[in-house]
């Protein structure tokens, strides 16, 4: 129990998005993928995931971890086949995004969904780190959480912005709440313990952080950790479960995301701020770990806030 409680406490949580959406045509996106955490509500029609194409039944909630490219089908009848790139593209032609709890258009199916960051020690994605598929999720507090969100959202009272970082965070509880309740990836959060039983991994996620435009080789880590450089990787996986290397990127790639939706910034100034000296790597590994180009991520941002 004080584990779990020093994991929410330790949890920095941060709104980015919600929205209603009404499906227009019926669309499978094979690699859906997105960085934010997404918890969404089927109200009518039908979604399916994974790959044994699991059904979502109306009312109930399903939760999409962020970092995980997930196959995901929405609406009934024949879809459209698309990649996750393909799909950032042609939203508009699938997808229409309403704020009132009630859909203006009943001949549609949809759903209501909200996205939020989750970090630990506002540096590790909690949900990613814990390498879960998504789940469903049977709880009305939850989901009227997020219609609760929805409705603050589209309103324009005196105090609206903090009262949905509130309720996001509120979400976020009862989604781990959850999680421990029905006792599911009970090993996975066992070992996200261990970041509140060494100060030494602690210091070693605050400096990645705060430094990912500069040199963060495994000799940079040992020093932080004051351990050896031949010891540090392995230190660092057996903790985490992750090569330090491969988390560094995944913090750069994430830092990316973030200037590339909410800055102007030219790409190869965002690749060099995140520590990539070479534009066109920068480049192809951002489509390799998202599947869709960073200048098509930043037009997907702009095209429709989903």
């Amino acid at each position: 129990m004080e584990d779990y409680n020093k994991i929410i406490e330790s949890l920095g949580v941060r709104f980015t998005k919600a929205s209603n959406i009404n499906i227009l045509q019926s669309v499978s996106v094979k690699n859906s993928y997105d960085i934010e955490n997404t918890i969404l509500v089927l109200n009518r029609g039908e979604i399916r995931f994974g790959e044994d194409n699991k059904a979502v039944l109306e009312g109930e909630a399903l939760f999409l971890p962020g970092g995980r490219q997930i196959p995901i089908t929405y609406g009934s009848g024949t879809a459209a086949e698309l990649t996750n790139e393909e799909f950032a593209g042609k939203k508009k032609s699938y997808f229409r995004s309403y704020i009132n709890i009630e859909s203006d258009d009943p001949k549609y199916e949809d759903f209501t969904y909200v996205s939020f960051d989750a970090k630990v020690f506002d540096s590790v994605n909690f949900f990613a780190s814990l390498d879960i598929p998504p789940f469903i999720i049977n709880d009305p507090e939850i989901t009227s959480i997020l219609n609760s969100i929805l409705k603050e959202k589209s309103g324009d009272l005196e105090g609206k912005d903090r009262v949905i970082k509130l309720k996001t965070e509120h979400l976020v509880v009862e989604i781990v709440r959850y999680i421990i309740k029905n006792r599911l990836f009970v090993e996975q959060l066992a070992t996200n313990s261990t970041y509140f039983k060494d100060p030494r991994l602690i210091d070693i996620f605050a400096y990645i952080k705060e430094n990912l435009g500069s040199d963060l080789s495994n000799k940079t880590l040992a020093g932080v950790a004051n351990v050896s450089e031949d010891y540090v990787g392995q230190y660092f996986k057996m903790l985490t479960g992750i090569n330090p290397q491969d988390y560094i990127e995944y913090q750069r790639m994430e830092r990316a995301v973030e200037l590339l939706r909410t800055t102007k910034k030219s790409i190869r100034d965002i690749g060099k701020e995140v520590g990539y000296k070479d534009t066109a790597y920068f480049c192809r590994r951002f489509k390799m770990m998202f599947g869709i180009p960073a200048g098509k991520m930043r037009r997907r941002e702009s095209l429709m806030n989903l």
